[in-house]
């Protein structure tokens, strides 16, 4: 993170932020004992790996295949059914053996001397998590978790094509895409973003041994969209942090800007548009995201779900029924979400529906629809009011930290 920011920080808050100064922190420094000492040459190791000498072993590396297990593992490199009945008990303690996963890394260490001599099994469960299995006496079973090292960083970005590309093009870590997606769903449509629109960020990326494994916190963002600006700062209130704006409301509002993720427009709310399959003008009362087949529809509020089921030109379709005035729809859906049906309650964000191409559709997207007292209405002009503000009592300790973020976000350069 930028020393100036840090600094800063320091200055007008230095309990902030659970301390964000200095630039790195450590977010695990829980590590497990890597070998008992029993199992740790006298001699000071040259080459280790997962804590285990190797000079006097060889190393095989593999990846899990389809139904395979810890035990098929063991009993193909000759380890006997007596050993492995002891260490599948022992993993109990420490690891779901059921939970093996296809396509993870595991390492095997054999004696120089004689290839179906095993000494040691090691599974990589996570980026963070491994397992040690000791095959030789005495057995056991550990579970070591690797330092996850977090580092402050800032990023900017001016709008040419899409956030993708933008964030992309800078070798910013893809996942802050997401980030800023979420934080600002309710306030931005990412499908209409302009030309020369930019966005600050002051966020945390985790390592681990020096590679990226994730985000972290989200400190605070600034977006500015069609000469419009858009902040986003954190303040917890009664027990979970959310994002604000500058004057204290929610970010969180009653309905989602769009009900995808990431897409494009390809039809806008229209009285009088050529139909591309019928050939005629007819009104699209909608709008249409075009998206691969697959991509995951959500909600884009609480509500019930009035009608699930086909419906003619419209194909598959979701109504749900956000309160006494709002209901929306979901067309043309490959297959519904998750236990979708009727008179089920769904919240806001979750998915409801995958695109599809059914019903009299010419591709794959979603043609999402809303009504307001029975009545469709454009759903790009649709004005949701914000949810939970800060309230009045909290609003001098959340006024410090905003003039604390504001200073840090326009340092951002």
């Amino acid at each position: 993170m930028d020393k100036k920011i840090g600094y800063i920080l320091f200055l007008l808050f230095p309990g902030i932020l659970l301390s964000i100064s200095p630039a790195c922190r450590k977010t695990t420094g829980t590590h497990s004992q890597l070998l008992p000492t029993d199992s740790i040459t006298a001699q000071k190791a040259v080459h280790t790996k997962y804590g285990i000498s190797y000079d006097s072993l060889n190393v095989l590396e593999g990846t899990i295949r389809r139904n395979q297990n810890i035990s098929d593992l063991l009993r193909d490199n000759d380890v006997s059914s007596q050993t492995i009945n002891v260490l599948v008990e022992k993993a109990q303690q420490v690891i779901n053996l059921r939970k093996i996963r296809r396509g993870n890394q595991y390492t095997l260490f054999f004696d120089k001397d004689s290839i179906n001599n095993l000494q040691y099994l090691v599974y990589e469960h996570s980026p963070t998590e491994y397992f040690i299995f000791k095959v030789q006496a005495p057995v056991y079973v550990l579970k070591n978790e690797r330092e996850i090292t977090s580092v402050q960083k800032t990023a900017t970005g001016v709008i040419q094509t899409s956030l993708w590309q933008t964030i992309t093009d800078q070798n910013i870590n893809p996942l802050l895409v997401n980030e800023l997606s979420d934080i600002f769903a309710w306030s931005i449509d990412f499908f209409g973003l302009q030309q020369d629109d930019f966005f600050k960020v002051i966020y945390e990326e985790q390592f681990v041994d020096s590679t990226s494994f994730g985000l972290g916190k989200i400190y605070t963002a600034y977006f500015n969209h069609a000469g419009e600006d858009f902040y986003a700062i954190p303040f917890i209130q009664d027990g979970s942090e959310s994002f604000y704006d500058q004057n204290g409301n929610s970010l969180r509002k009653a309905f989602l800007k769009a009900p995808l993720r990431f897409s494009r427009i390809s039809s806008r709310y229209s009285y009088s548009r050529m139909h591309p399959i019928l050939k005629i003008r007819r009104p699209h009362l909608g709008v249409d995201y075009a998206a691969p087949i697959g991509t995951p529809v959500h909600a884009i509020g609480d509500g019930k779900i009035i009608k699930t089921g086909w419906n003619g030109e419209a194909g598959r379709m979701v109504k749900i029924k956000h309160n006494s005035v709002y209901t929306t729809a979901y067309l043309h859906l490959s297959r519904y979400g998750k236990g979708v049906k009727s008179g089920k309650y769904v919240k806001q964000g979750d998915i409801i529906g995958y695109v599809g191409s059914t019903g009299l559709s010419t591709g794959p997207h979603l043609d999402f629809r809303f009504y307001k007292n029975g009545h469709p209405i454009d759903p790009l002009k649709v004005k949701a009011p914000p949810v939970n503000p800060v309230k009045k009592e909290n609003l001098a300790k959340f006024n410090k930290i905003k003039n604390v973020m504001l200073t840090l976000i326009n340092t951002v350069q």
